[in-house]
């Protein structure tokens, strides 16, 4: 391997460009790519320690490099590109926003508060069972049970869920379903 710096990145360059090309997966990004790399090097070269692991050393600065790249095509827009006016949100977004509000009004009155409070206010239950005036398990159990009616009626199947929770005033079931049967008392 040559001696010079120079001359052993120049020797070095059909090995960066294979890395480059497993790296992005496109010639042209890849040539991009190595012609970053090899700048970076001729500017680092001061860093560099001679006698050392000289392709280890390259192969860090293209993986930083491409990483570094990788990152700030993520975080940031092309300007050009954004739409100039705001795009409404699809058929299916607001069917599923309309079919959630429908949902969250037939929910009691009791138990959408609770919920609203925990899962949206993010309110410790124990804040929240001083707010309501009711006990940190009542809550948690109306939390619980509002979350299984707004699934129910997200899948459509609980049309009287809500009727059925409060006539039992215990576990949501479906209108129809048998009450649950308890032991006789001996």
């Amino acid at each position: 391997m040559p001696h010079n710096f120079d001359d052993q990145l120049i020797a070095f360059l059909p090995k960066m460009r294979v890395w480059a090309l497993a790296l992005t997966r496109n010639r042209a990004t890849a040539d991009d790519l190595t012609q970053d790399v090899a700048t970076k090097a001729l500017v680092a070269q001061d860093c560099f320690t001679p006698d050392t692991n000289f392709s280890a050393w390259v192969h860090r600065i293209m993986l930083n490099h491409f990483i570094s790249s990788v990152r700030n095509k993520r975080e940031f827009t092309d300007m050009e590109n954004m739409p100039d006016r705001p795009v409404s949100a699809s058929h299916e977004d607001r069917t599923a926003l309309h079919e959630l509000s429908w949902a969250l009004d037939r929910l009691p009155p009791d138990q959408r508060e609770a919920l609203f409070m925990i899962a949206l206010q993010e309110i410790p239950y124990e804040t929240a069972a001083e707010k309501t005036g009711c006990a940190i398990g009542t809550l948690k159990s109306r939390v619980h049970r509002a979350r299984l009616q707004l699934r129910s009626f997200m899948l459509g199947e609980g049309a009287n869920l809500a009727r059925s929770n409060v006539n039992t005033g215990g576990s949501p079931r479906l209108a129809g379903q048998p009450a649950p049967v308890s032991a006789p008392a001996t």
